[in-house]
């Protein structure tokens, strides 16, 4: 098959994808948001005679975390998730046709450019890759906002507890004083008790949705307070005199290792700025690493070490608290 055939099949293909991208994009969504809202806040798994009940929050370890492999494979095949916990309002399917139709279009104008045939499948990867981290980049910024906001909102619940109000008339005082993030995750708490669900499922999903150990500490204090009893105003004033606490013993870490942070910095940026140094410098000597056999050894093992050396760096700053 000649390069203008596949040339002119791909461009084909490549316009069907984008017509039907398009299609999916402008298609009527009339009440399609009102619908997924109802659905995330009434379709529950369905409890059977005999069935085990669904795994509380109690049953895990308030530290309990995820390792990067499995935090990688959460957020890869449950896109759904990833957008909840980024407040990112696009349906999943509308996001992932977008993101084909946009890499269809690279490939073809790539082709079009007239450069080496394999640069095309590069700018299709980085165009696919992109918008994911994007997401996991706006996630990461929605946790930490709602992390420093969430002692001033235990504040204002505790506060509410003492002035006479309920639980629920608490989540929806935060919901209606506070700013975002925390005002949609405890409207969102809120509205689903509302809709008959229970505090302890509503808190669940919460903590699903913002993995942080603070906010397991409140789920978990808010349920054993409604099973055994006890007075959740001083508990809640509790946990928010600890996580303040928590953020000054934090801030005092960074502190202390900003110098190593700075140092790995520069260890792992100065060999690639005197290879582009040197490059332009003298180039015939710097490609003897990738012409000579025994520098393509030495490249990979500088690689390597360059690769150890900043997992060393980071397990030596990564303090946590």
């Amino acid at each position: 098959m000649t390069p203008t055939i596949l040339i002119a099949i791909t461009a084909g293909i490549c316009v069907a994808a984008l017509i039907g991208s398009l299609a999916l994009m402008f298609q009527g969504e009339a009440g399609l948001a009102a619908e997924d809202r109802l659905s995330a806040l009434t379709s529950r798994k369905s409890r059977d005679a005999g069935v085990e009940a669904e795994v509380s929050i109690l049953n895990h370890p308030l530290n309990a975390t995820k390792s990067a492999i499995e935090v990688w494979v959460d957020q890869t095949f449950n896109l759904q998730r990833l957008f909840d916990q980024a407040d990112f309002r696009l349906p999943v399917v509308k996001f992932v046709t977008l993101c084909g139709g946009a890499a269809a279009i690279v490939f073809v104008g790539m082709l079009m450019s007239g450069l080496p045939y394999f640069f095309a499948p590069v700018a299709v990867v980085i165009v696919l890759v992109l918008p994911y981290v994007y997401l996991v980049i706006r996630k990461n910024k929605r946790i930490q906002k709602f992390n420093k906001q969430l002692p001033e909102a235990l504040e204002l619940l505790g506060r509410s507890l003492l002035a006479g109000h309920s639980l629920g008339a608490g989540f929806g005082l935060v919901a209606a004083e506070m700013p975002q993030p925390i005002r949609g995750e405890f409207g969102r708490c809120f509205e689903e008790q509302k809709f008959g669900i229970s505090l302890e499922e509503s808190l669940n999903a919460m903590t699903e949705r913002i993995p942080n150990m603070d906010l397991r500490f409140l789920a978990t204090a808010i349920i054993l307070q409604r099973q055994t009893g006890g007075d959740l105003a001083e508990i809640l004033d509790k946990i928010g005199r600890l996580i303040r606490e928590r953020f000054k013993l934090a801030g005092q870490i960074q502190a202390l290792t900003g110098e190593g942070r700075l140092s790995g910095i520069v260890l792992l940026a100065l060999p690639l700025f005197l290879f582009v140094v040197m490059y332009f410098l003298n180039r015939e000597y710097i490609l003897s690493l990738f012409k000579d056999e025994l520098g393509r050894k030495l490249l990979g093992g500088a690689i390597v070490m360059q690769f150890v050396g900043a997992l060393v760096i980071r397990k030596i700053v990564d303090i946590k608290v």
